[in-house]
């Protein structure tokens, strides 16, 4: 049996509209494509396990963007810094070509 999520999403006019512009974007990243339906799925009363059916996703991405999202809104959707070591290199530099080095 499906296990009832303690975030329970209610979405205002605005952020239905906007959500469902993101979900609608082909030219938006991936990942703010999906971020945008598991909200709207979760806003529509749909369990994570569902959702995450759905969407080909693991349950446990469903539940932290479904929290995320309750917690902080429309800006918790966005990308967060990541741990560790920054990178040496830019990813707009890029690599250098492997026939340069010989």
């Amino acid at each position: 049996m499906p296990r009832l999520s303690p975030y329970a999403v209610e979405l205002t006019d605005e952020e239905r509209r906007v959500l469902e512009a993101r979900a609608r974007k082909y030219t938006s990243s991936y990942r703010d494509v999906v971020r945008a339906k598991i909200v709207l799925l979760a806003a529509a009363g749909v369990a994570n396990e569902v959702i995450a059916g759905r969407l080909d996703l693991p349950r446990q991405i469903v539940s932290k963007w479904r929290k995320r999202f309750c917690l902080f809104r429309l800006p918790g959707l966005a990308e967060q810094p990541r741990g560790g070591r920054p990178a040496r290199v830019s990813p707009q530099r890029g690599r250098r070509r492997q026939s340069a080095r010989v």
